[in-house]
């Protein structure tokens, strides 16, 4: 069994690397499909903005600035994948840590889409879904690709930390049989 430090870490690792891979394919596909990349500093104003109260926002790029608000974006940004990796093996359970499973990783990287559509995007202006934005379908699509691309980054971190400290401790069932 591994200890709750050891499979925190795995948690870091596997949050970090597929918050990463998720970037990866960010920058793929403004290269290769012009598909503009998601403004962190963006997330770093709307946060910088809750200490005195505000929440929510007609036009988040309208706000004033806040320092530090790219720096502080991005700091957000991966903090979340590794929530996100959490959440991955409280779902699948601590067998995701050995023997990680695709359509679990897939999953859960999709469902992710739920906190930019119905929490972030309407607090920063864009409405549920983005619907206030105006191509709402080329942003719902973008945050499907963004999120399955991080789904994909949960199985490939999750699969690389097993590889790299293997634990036969890590048990194959979670005792639901």
């Amino acid at each position: 069994m591994l200890t709750p430090a050891q499979i925190i870490l795995r948690v870091i690792f596997i949050g970090l690397g597929a918050t990463a891979i998720m970037d990866v394919w960010a920058v793929i596909a403004e290269v290769v499909f012009e598909i503009p990349q998601s403004n962190f500093a963006m997330v770093g104003r709307w946060l910088g903005h809750m200490p005195q109260g505000n929440f929510n926002h007609d036009s988040i790029r309208a706000a004033a600035p806040v320092a530090g608000e790219g720096p502080l974006g991005w700091v957000a940004h991966y903090l979340v994948g590794m929530i996100f990796a959490a959440l991955y093996v409280t779902v699948g359970g601590q067998r995701q840590l050995s023997r990680p499973q695709l359509l679990i990783t897939l999953s859960v990287g999709v469902a992710t889409i739920v906190f930019p559509f119905f929490l972030m995007q309407p607090a920063m202006g864009a409405g549920v879904m983005a619907s206030n934005r105006p191509d709402p379908t080329f942003a719902q699509l973008k945050s499907l690709m963004s999120h399955l691309s991080f789904g994909i980054g949960l199985y490939l971190a999750a699969w690389m930390q097993a590889s790299l400290v293997p634990s036969a401790q890590v048990p194959l069932t979670d005792g639901a049989g």
